[in-house]
C-alpha cells in the first residue's frame, strides 16, 4: 500500500465523506429522476406529435441508446484525463440537453435531445462511484456506495409523484417535468465545483505531489476540527513510494480489462451486470402490460406505482447496510435470488392484495441489488482501469435492458406469462450463481489489498476506532 492510499485509508468517517456522499447522491437523484421520467413523458408527446408505435418505441429507447455510449466512453476517458474533469463535463452536458428537450416542437428532436441527455446521464452516474469510493476507507466503502445509489431511489419516488401531479394535470406538464430535472442541477454542478481530483487516480498517473497536496488540504479539514487521526505506520505493511506509474491510453485500458490477469473479472462484471438489468427491465416494462392482460388493472393505478417506487428506498439502503455484514457477493446474489422468488410469487398473484405485496417485493430485492452491483464494480478493478471497467460492465448491463423488453414480447405469445417469468428469473438465478462463486470477495480489504491480492482472503488492517470518529 502507497503512502497515499494508506493516509486516506486511516480518515475516519466524517462531516467530509458525507458532503461526498451527498453531492454524489444528488447526482444519482437526478439521474433517476430523468429516466424514470420518460415513462410519463412518452404518453403525452406521443399523443402530441401522432407517433406511430415503431416512433414511439424509438423514442422510449432514447435515453438507453445515449446511457450505453456516455457510460462506456466516460469509463474509458476517466481513466485516461481524470474521473473529476469527465463528471462535471457529463452533468452539464445532462442539463443543457435536458432542458433544451423541454421545448421541442417535433418528435425528431425530441428524441435527439433525449439520446444526448441519456449520454450525460450515462457518462456522470458511471464515474460517481469509482471516483468517490477512492476516497473512502475500506471499513465504510460497502455503505458509502450502497447509499450513493440509493439516492436514485428518490429520484424514482419524485418522478411518479410529479408524473401523477403535474404531467396529468397540465397541458404542458410533460415541458414542466422536463424543466424540473434539469434546474437543480445547475446549484449541484456550482457545489460539485469544490471536490477534488481522485488522488488514488493521481498517484496511478505519476502526479505524486499533486494527490499529496490533495490529501494534505484533506488532513488539514480534520486537524481544523478537532479530529484526531491514528499514525499512518498503524495501517500496517506500507512502500516506501508509489508504485510504477499504470499509464496507459484508452485502447490499452479496454485491451487490458481482457488480459490474463483480469478476464474472469471483467466477464463476473459484465454478466453480473447484464442478468440484473435484463431481469429490472424486464419486470418492470413489462408487468403492467402483462397483469393487464391477465385482467388485473390495479398496476395502473396511482397507489400501485408509489408503492412500488417507495419499496426501492429500504431496497437501497438495507443493501448497503448489508454490503458491510454479508460482503458485496452476497448480497447481490441473495438479493437476485429474493427478487426472483418475489417475481414467480407475482407470477401466480390473483388478488389485488397479492400483488401489491409481491410487487413491492419484487421492486426491495431488485433495487437492493444495485445497491450491491454499485459497491461491488468499482473495487475490484485495479485503480488505472476502474473506471473503464466500470463504464464498459454498466454499457454492457445497457444491452441486457434494451433486449430484455424485445424478448418478453417475443416469449410471451409463445410460452405466456409463466414462461417470461421462468425466462427471467433463470437469468437472474444464473448471473447470481456467477457472482456467488466466481467473483472476488472485497469486503473490509482495501483497493490495493484487492488489487494486488485478487481473490485472496483479506488482511485485518482495521484501525482502532478514536473516540472523535463520528465528529465533523
Amino acid at each position: 500500500m502507497s503512502a497515499i492510499a494508506a493516509r486516506l485509508e486511516r480518515l475516519p468517517l466524517s462531516g467530509f465523506h458525507r458532503k461526498l456522499l451527498l453531492i454524489g447522491g444528488l447526482g444519482y437523484m437526478f439521474d433517476g429522476l430523468d429516466s424514470s421520467s420518460l415513462a410519463f413523458l412518452l404518453p403525452v408527446v406521443s399523443k402530441l406529435w401522432h407517433l406511430t408505435s415503431a416512433e414511439t418505441g424509438l423514442v422510449a429507447s432514447s435515453t438507453y441508446i445515449g446511457y450505453f455510449f456516455g457510460a462506456f466512453l466516460s469509463g474509458v476517458l476517466a481513466d485516461v484525463i481524470g474521473r473529476r474533469r469527465i463528471m462535471m463535463s457529463a452533468l452539464a452536458i445532462y442539463c443543457c440537453a435536458s432542458l433544451a428537450s423541454a421545448t421541442a416542437t417535433d418528435w425528431h428532436t425530441f428524441f435527439a435531445l433525449r439520446i444526448v441527455a441519456g449520454f450525460g446521464s450515462g457518462a456522470e452516474t458511471v464515474v460517481i462511484a469509482p471516483f468517490l469510493a477512492e476516497f473512502v476507507p475500506r471499513r465504510y466503502r460497502g455503505i458509502f456506495c450502497g447509499a450513493l445509489v440509493g439516492f436514485m431511489s428518490f429520484g424514482y419516488l419524485g418522478s411518479s409523484i410529479l408524473g401523477f401531479t403535474v404531467v396529468r394535470n397540465f397541458a404542458e406538464g410533460w415541458r414542466y417535468l422536463a424543466v424540473a430535472t434539469s434546474l437543480p442541477v445547475v446549484m449541484l454542478l456550482w457545489w460539485r465545483r469544490t471536490l477534488p481530483e481522485s488522488p488514488r487516480w493521481l498517484e496511478s498517473q505519476g502526479r505524486v505531489s499533486e494527490a499529496e497536496g490533495i490529501v494534505s488540504a484533506i488532513e488539514s479539514w480534520f486537524a481544523g476540527k478537532g479530529i484526531s487521526l491514528a499514525p499512518v505506520a498503524s495501517l500496517g505493511a506500507m512502500s516506501a513510494s508509489a508504485s510504477a506509474p499504470a499509464k496507459g491510453n484508452a485502447l490499452q485500458n479496454v485491451l487490458t480489462l481482457w488480459s490474463p490477469r483480469l478476464a474472469r473479472t471483467t466477464a463476473v462484471s459484465w454478466l453480473m451486470w447484464f442478468s440484473v438489468a435484463f431481469a429490472y427491465y424486464s419486470f418492470f416494462s413489462w408487468i403492467p402490460s402483462l397483469l393487464l392482460k391477465e385482467g388485473l388493472t390495479m398496476t395502473k393505478s396511482f397507489g400501485y406505482s408509489i408503492a412500488i417506487y417507495g419499496a426501492q428506498i429500504p431496497g437501497y439502503f438495507t443493501a448497503a447496510w448489508l454490503n458491510e455484514r454479508l460482503g458485496r457477493k452476497g448480497v447481490v446474489a441473495s438479493y437476485m435470488l429474493l427478487g426472483g422468488i418475489a417475481a414467480i410469487t407475482l407470477a401466480f398473484s390473483h388478488t389485488g392484495l397479492q400483488i401489491m405485496a409481491a410487487g413491492i417485493c419484487l421492486s426491495f430485492f431488485m433495487n437492493g441489488a444495485f445497491a450491491g452491483v454499485y459497491a461491488y464494480t468499482p473495487e475490484v478493478f485495479p485503480t488505472a482501469v476502474r473506471a473503464t471497467g466500470t463504464g464498459s460492465s454498466s454499457s454492457f448491463g445497457r444491452i441486457g435492458s434494451v433486449s430484455a423488453p424485445i424478448l418478453v414480447g417475443l416469449v410471451y405469445p409463445v410460452l405466456g406469462f409463466l414462461g417470461v417469468f421462468a425466462m427471467t428469473t433463470t437469468v437472474l438465478l444464473v448471473g447470481a450463481c456467477v457472482v456467488f462463486f466466481l467473483g472476488v470477495e472485497t469486503r473490509n480489504r482495501s483497493l490495493e489489498d484487492i488489487e494486488e491480492g485478487g481473490a485472496g482472503q483479506p488482511q485485518d488492517l482495521r484501525v482502532p476506532l478514536s473516540s472523535t470518529e463520528m465528529r465533523g
